[in-house]
């Protein structure tokens, strides 16, 4: 009969190393069972994965000195893969994989946040360069086992406070919610309503302070009635454009905190008979190509998904060759791109 421990809470500091058979003889399984949960095998039940686990957190793993061999593969990770946003991100991590003779393996999670269990093991047993994952994190664990197999792991527009525990890659996402306010307000406007992002998206709260920053600097409120909480969808954008467009005091402006968003906006103007920008002005964000041809052709703050995509995948090859960050943390700008969708308010 198989006897099993508690393993120290995950938290504390590994006290020494130990190889597979020592492991083993903890767990009271085999060596052969051990490896098979260090490289990511399925066939292990799941309270036998997760004891070993739990040891190879409290002690750590002792490796073998030569660094096991990893494959060419850069392991990209989305919550989910529609639209025009995770398009962009493989093109930028794509680029910079090809120049270094690696290709890129496309995960998607639906919606699952953290990933769900079953998703490390896979990336264990592919034994990628690195691992990309956008617009969402890691449990503590599951980087844990990431670390222990010397797989590097950077974040995309975490949905979180990356800390300094993971490299991460982000944009200036306060500074383009400021710039969005501040060329509705230069126009004139002043019942501008906000379409914004997730609660828990870090993005969507910075781009939400960065407006509020310019409305207080400007002297404007702004009003509750017009801040509707949105997941970053054209549906979304189009049931809660229809809700405020339907407002006794409709809103003369729409800031949508994505471009996909702002389409949903375009179509309840459409159905209320109401002309973009002459009737209503709206801006975007993020810049994806079909911005521009939208008619009018989208006003939106580019963010450069592409860039940060590249710049990720360089920093994850490089942790991979042994290299540490230069920092930790890297955010590209953002700036406004001003098209046919905004115009002075008329009186």
């Amino acid at each position: 009969m198989t006897t099993t421990r508690e393993p120290t809470p995950p938290d504390r500091t590994p006290s020494r190393p130990l190889t597979i058979a020592q492991i083993a003889e903890l767990a009271g399984v085999s060596p052969a069972t051990v490896s098979k949960v260090v490289n990511g095998r399925s066939e292990v039940a799941p309270e036998t994965r997760a004891l070993v686990e739990g040891l190879i957190r409290e002690h750590g793993y002792r490796r073998q000195k030569k660094r096991p061999a990893t494959a060419p593969l850069i392991e990209l990770v989305f919550n989910e893969l529609e639209g025009a946003y995770a398009m962009e991100v493989i093109k930028g991590a794509e680029h910079v994989a090809r120049e270094h003779g690696l290709a890129v393996v496309v995960s998607e999670l639906q919606d699952h946040r953290p990933p769900a269990t079953g998703w490390i093991e896979g990336v264990i047993g592919r034994r990628p360069h690195g691992v990309i994952v956008v617009f969402s994190g890691l449990t503590k664990a599951q980087h844990e086992q990431l670390r222990t197999r010397d797989i590097p792991v950077v974040l995309v527009d975490p949905t979180g406070d990356p800390g300094h525990e993971l490299p991460s890659v982000g944009a200036g996402n306060w500074s383009g919610g400021l710039s969005a306010a501040r060329h509705l307000l230069e126009l004139g406007h002043r019942r501008i309503a906000l379409i914004t992002g997730p609660a828990h998206a870090l993005s969507s709260r910075a781009r939400l302070d960065g407006f509020r920053a310019a409305m207080d600097a400007a002297g404007v409120p702004t009003d509750p009635e017009l801040v509707r909480q949105g997941d970053f969808s054209a549906e979304d954008g189009l049931a809660h454009a229809r809700s405020l467009l339907a407002m006794r005091r409709p809103p003369t402006a729409v800031f949508a905190f994505n471009d996909a968003q702002a389409m949903g906006v375009y179509q309840a103007a459409h159905e209320m008979g109401l002309r973009i920008p002459d009737e209503l002005s709206v801006v975007g964000f993020d810049d994806l190509p079909m911005a521009q041809w939208l008619i009018p052709a989208l006003t939106t703050v580019r963010q450069p998904l592409t860039e940060m995509a590249a710049a990720a995948t360089a920093m994850v090859v490089a942790i991979a060759r042994g290299e540490s960050p230069v920092q930790n943390r890297i955010e590209l700008t953002t700036g406004l791109v001003v098209r046919g969708s905004t115009a002075p308010l008329v009186a």
